[in-house]
């Protein structure tokens, strides 16, 4: 059986936005900068890759209540590869990260965690989600959340994201 996980440790580049699919359901999406550095002769190297994360029901609307841009974050999910066409009708072809979890890395920063009611969530319950903050220090970070959206149903049966 394949598997296609992948954990990044990044910061935010742009505040998440949420929007909602034509049947109600949230998703949040955001961009992370991922920064390795390494020796080449001595000298250090630095070398950035960008990554578009997209949060689905519950996870997605605590992601989007909880994160602004330049927070440290953890995402655990999977890559997932899908078309669209441009306003101009041109196809293009977009790999994105869709995250199971979503949390503030503690390396630099706290954060208080919330946890959130149990609501109803499309894919079979909100498993604990969490919102927190770090309103002290730089304030670049305001803390993460988490929750479950529960499924593999990421696109709300035949629907697309936006």
């Amino acid at each position: 059986m394949a598997d296609n996980n992948v954990t990044l440790v990044g910061n935010i580049t742009r505040d998440p936005e949420l929007r909602f699919t034509q049947g109600g359901r949230a998703v949040a999406s955001f961009g992370i900068a991922v920064n390795r550095r390494y020796q080449v002769n001595g000298e250090w190297q630095e070398q950035t890759s960008f990554f578009n994360v997209v949060a689905w029901g519950q996870l997605g609307e605590n992601a989007a209540a909880s994160l602004t841009k330049g927070a440290r974050v953890v995402v655990n999910g999977r890559l997932e590869q899908r078309e669209y066409q441009t306003q101009q009708g041109e196809k293009r072809t977009v790999v994105e990260v869709n995250a199971d979890e979503v949390a503030p890395s503690l390396r630099y920063a706290t954060a208080q965690v919330e946890r959130t009611s149990r609501g109803t969530d499309e894919g079979g319950g909100n498993r604990g989600g969490g919102s927190g903050g770090n309103r002290g220090g730089s304030g670049a970070n305001r803390g993460g959340g988490s929750g479950g959206t529960g499924g593999d149903d990421y696109y709300g049966g035949d629907e697309e994201p936006f």
